[in-house]
């Protein structure tokens, strides 16, 4: 990339590698890719200093680059991978898969969540990808970032190309749970960190009294919409820091980001651009226009199936205008039925994040043989939170500002809940 900087390293378990080495070994992968005539590399590793080198490289030979984050590559063109005619490993050897012989150049593709179905993968360009990534100004020492993403995920591939661009370094683990994340939080103190609102919360749980030795000069929330209560907690817990809430999607890209600590976004961004992107809402769902969107989806599906008649992109998130506030209310696909009364778990988790002991909550519909469906509510606590008392507090809250049919009417007290491959929380179905 032009835009490297060498001072950028990438720290993966204490183990440190250079900007030069990097440089170094995308050279050489750059060499035999283009010795062997290839058009389009695979990868699906999950080490940030390969994801690094394989995007260098292949910039350099000028051929595509798909990234997956499954923890292998299925030889399958419906998804896409058929496109790819060589696949690269953890050791950086190369071996020829029957690919495509179609001749894109040099684009990026990134597997979706597959919230909505099964995942697909979406080229990017360079350009795209970097549109929102800035190397940092003033006298600042050079930032040192905590990789909580898989690198081949957007999040995590953002965060990557924001420490080669800024010449940071990017502290990374072989084993990315939560409490490996903030042992090496504390040990190599890093000043920026991205993660999502489910990995905060874990986060902070964990750290208990530690954060204010961390000393972050930049937080950056994604991946999920992000509650005020949550937001709250990372300005005491960090008070220094910069708060930075940033909304993107793989289809759509890097979209806008807020930074005013408060949960949503201002309402007067839906009557003039923000970050080049134009936003409105049609029929209660957000739908963005954006100039670093997808080139289109791999496997030949044009992009405008997922556009709306007059080129919009849904983001398939409700939302509801709210003063002078643009707020979230969850996804299109995460409503519970509830007698026919349409019930947001995203909205109802926001409220019960607020009881004070509670550290998370993952709200889905529990089967009901008279309503079809009723709210159920799997809760994870502060050490030392009697549950009984918990209880009475949960259902107080919820009552006082839920409607009837929101309020749980299953409560289970859980050390855990189930968290996706991209720090996501998994709906329950």
């Amino acid at each position: 990339m032009d835009r490297f900087d060498r001072n950028a390293r990438i720290i993966r378990d204490g183990v440190a590698v250079e900007g030069d080495a990097l440089l170094q070994r995308a050279s050489e992968l750059a060499s035999r890719l283009r010795s062997s005539g290839a058009r389009c590399v695979a990868t699906a590793s999950g080490r940030a200093d390969v994801v690094a080198i394989a995007l260098l490289a292949a910039q350099s030979a000028d051929c595509g680059l798909i990234l997956s984050r499954r923890g292998a590559i299925p030889l399958d063109a419906q998804n896409g991978i058929g496109e790819a005619d060589v696949l690269l490993a953890d050791d950086l050897q190369t071996s020829a898969l029957l690919g495509s012989t179609a001749d894109r150049g040099f684009s990026v593709a990134i597997s979706t969540s597959g919230t909505t179905g099964r995942p697909k993968l979406a080229w990017h360009s360079l350009d795209a990808l970097l549109g929102r990534v800035h190397a940092p100004g003033g006298d600042h020492p050079r930032p040192r970032w905590l990789l909580t993403f898989h690198p081949a995920s957007f999040a995590g591939l953002q965060v990557l190309l924001t420490a080669l661009v800024s010449g940071a370094s990017l502290i990374s683990v072989s084993n990315p749970s939560v409490a490996s994340l903030a042992e090496a939080a504390i040990q190599h103190r890093p000043t920026h960190l991205s993660a999502t609102p489910t990995f905060w919360r874990s986060f902070l749980a964990i750290l208990g009294p530690a954060p204010v030795e961390l000393s972050l000069r930049q937080i950056t929330v994604g991946g999920e919409a992000v509650d005020q209560a949550t937001l709250d907690r990372l300005a005491a817990a960090f008070p220094g820091a910069g708060i930075a809430h940033i909304y993107a999607s793989t289809e759509a890209g890097s979209l806008f980001s807020v930074r005013d600590r408060r949960a949503g976004f201002p309402a007067a961004w839906l009557r003039e651009p923000v970050e080049g992107v134009q936003l409105r809402i049609r029929g209660g769902v957000l739908e963005v226009r954006s100039p670093r969107a997808m080139l289109g989806y791999a496997g030949g599906e044009s992009p405008h199936r997922s556009l709306t008649d007059d080129g919009w992109l849904s983001t398939n998130d409700r939302v509801d205008i709210r003063g002078d506030r643009v707020e979230f209310l969850g996804r299109v696909d995460s409503i519970i039925n509830v007698g026919g009364a349409k019930a947001s778990p995203e909205a109802i988790e926001a409220v019960l994040l607020d009881v004070p002991g509670v550290v998370e909550a993952q709200v889905y519909g529990a089967r009901n043989p008279i309503t079809g469906e009723v709210v159920a509510a799997d809760i994870c606590l502060e050490r030392g939170i009697p549950e009984a008392q918990a209880k009475a507090a949960i259902l107080e809250r919820a009552r006082s500002r839920l409607q009837a049919h929101e309020v749980p009417r299953v409560l289970r007290f859980v050390d855990t809940v189930a968290v996706s491959d991209t720090g996501k929380k998994k709906r329950k179905t």
